[in-house]
């Protein structure tokens, strides 16, 4: 025979017992203790106003009438002054000429290609590409040449900048802008074949 089995019914569990008693006592006993470790710092850490000393009583000169002899000054030997090591910069090694020619072949390559955009652009359009041919200008005299080749290279250069800025004002006048391009263009193949590029 089947035993009867007890009805299930579904029922609301009983609330949770409220736990802020807690987390108050928690929060007040953390803010005792640092209200603790505060006063503790405070009492025991040195502070700056420490004790000045007092002028103890001198004894007061006696009234008598015994001259006291008044020691002389001797001369002490002066000490020999000190001299510092001056120091000196190595000399800069000379670069080879391979290595300089590594480093200015970027902008000596590049230079070609910005006067030639230069040439087909109107106006103040050319001006953003000759600031950057100017600005590699100033790389190309800031670099260091072998010294087999660094007094030619520091005159082509010159030239280079002297005929970027009469570049740039012939595009601000509007006239002689090819003329200005074709001198700068043959000053940069003055430095590419002193690089040997």
């Amino acid at each position: 025979m089947d035993e009867p089995q007890p009805e299930l019914r579904w029922a609301p569990l009983p609330p949770q017992p409220k736990k802020t008693g807690k987390v108050w006592l928690i929060v007040g006993l953390v803010v005792a203790a640092l209200a603790i470790v505060g006063a503790l710092l405070f009492f025991f850490l040195p502070r700056g106003d420490a004790p000045t000393p007092t002028d103890s009583a001198s004894p007061s000169p006696s009234a008598s009438s015994t001259p006291t002899a008044t020691p002389t000054p001797t001369s002490s030997p002066t000490p020999e002054p000190v001299q510092t090591p001056q120091v000196t910069a190595p000399p800069v090694a000379d670069p080879s000429i391979q290595v300089f020619r590594e480093r200015v072949s970027g902008w000596l390559g590049d230079a070609p290609r910005g006067l030639d955009i230069i040439a087909g652009a109107s106006g103040q359009d050319a001006l953003p590409v000759l600031d950057t041919l100017q600005q590699d200008a100033q790389r190309l005299s800031d670099a260091l040449p072998p010294s087999s080749i660094e007094q030619q290279w520091r005159e082509g250069v010159s030239t280079y900048a002297t005929r970027l800025t009469q570049l740039r004002s012939a595009i601000t006048d509007g006239s002689g802008v090819a003329a200005a391009v074709e001198a700068a263009r043959s000053s940069v193949q003055q430095l590419r074949s002193t690089a040997g590029l």
